[in-house]
């Protein structure tokens, strides 16, 4: 689940535990290696990152064989920029999720050009330890401790020991968070797209028996990327079906959650807590009922904040321009067609 050891760590640092591991492409499947946009803001640790690797940033023209989309939101300017020059071989998309640009990968989902990469699996460790820290936020009862006025008449909350833990997906964030409750010594099911072992855990489910483990599980976190197929994945019914003292934590996408349903399962008495990092609307309005709801936290999507991602996202592109000036051997390649 991670790369070679590198020693003890400095204050805060974090690791993208897929470094070092891509896997060179064969030959006639490498972009051409040419020139480097970075758009729409050359921001200057991206320019760094690319220069460090021993490319060249440049502005977008007849040779830029590479494009470093800098900007989360403009997916508009993009699908301009790749229509104008269809040379470009290799796209590096800013986040780990690539749900914003599901448009333009569908665009190019039937192209052998350009490569795409994301930052996904690099923000796994921040996010993993956001996730941790809601879970054990939520098991302790402090959302509901932090709002209180008075000394509480008994001591109440959860330990994490032993519990049956299910996390929705199998990725970079899922992985990370199974390595983390290893001291805990919970029992992890894991539900997935693909019937495949995961490291670490004690069973793995196909997605077709989401509802299945939902209803065994004390602990759900969501780490699943988002798509069409999977949005409100949780909704009033599969809520229903989870333990009604079990806990919730979302930090994957707000799509994944119907956020109105929730609120209405705290409201009741459904579920111990939640404990979410992200939301749909987002951001969430200050009128939605999740924010007065009981036993509930909100993060306001801040399990990766830019000092955590900038230097992580640095690193990956680093390594994906050495890939695209050698060997090919891209970390985080994304699929147009499966969009993520």
């Amino acid at each position: 689940m991670s790369g070679p050891a590198r020693g003890r760590r400095r204050p805060g640092e974090l690791r993208d535990p897929l470094a070092g591991l891509g896997a060179p492409l064969p030959e006639d499947m490498r972009p051409e290696p040419g020139p480097i946009a970075i758009l729409p803001t050359e921001a200057a640790h991206l320019v760094a990152a690319v220069e460090a690797a021993g490319g060249t940033v440049a502005p977008l023209g007849p040779e830029t064989r590479g494009l470093v989309w800098s900007h989360p939101y403009d997916v508009a300017g993009l699908a301009a920029a790749l229509r104008a020059h269809s040379d470009i071989g290799w796209v590096q998309l800013p986040w780990a999720g690539v749900d914003a640009f599901a448009e333009v990968l569908r665009e190019h989902a039937e192209r052998a050009r350009p490569i795409w990469t994301s930052a996904k699996g690099a923000y796994s460790e921040p996010v993993a330890e956001h996730a941790l820290a809601l879970t054990l936020a939520c098991l302790r009862e402090i959302p509901e401790k932090a709002r209180s006025r008075s000394w509480a008449a008994e001591r109440t909350g959860e330990s994490l020991f032993g519990r049956r833990v299910l996390i929705v997906g199998a990725g970079g964030i899922a992985q990370q968070i199974v390595r983390m409750l290893a001291p805990f010594d919970t029992a992890i099911t894991i539900v997935r797209r693909q019937d495949a072992p995961v490291s670490g855990v004690d069973r793995v489910l196909p997605i077709t028996r989401l509802d299945e483990a939902l209803a065994d599980a004390d602990v759900v976190i969501l780490a699943a990327a988002a798509t069409g197929e999977n949005r409100r994945l949780l909704d009033a019914r599969r809520l229903a079906l989870m333990r009604r003292d079990a806990v919730l934590v979302n930090i994957a996408r707000g799509s994944l959650v119907d956020a109105e349903a929730l609120a209405a399962a705290l409201e009741r008495g459904h579920l111990a807590g939640a404990g979410i990092d992200v939301t749909d609307p987002e951001p969430l309005p200050d009128d939605h009922p999740l924010w007065s709801a009981p036993r509930v936290v909100v993060t306001s999507h801040s399990a990766d904040t830019e000092a955590m991602t900038a230097p992580l996202l640095a690193a990956r592109l680093e390594a994906n321009v050495r890939a695209f000036l050698g060997d090919g051997a891209f970390i985080g390649v994304v699929s147009p067609s499966a969009g993520y």
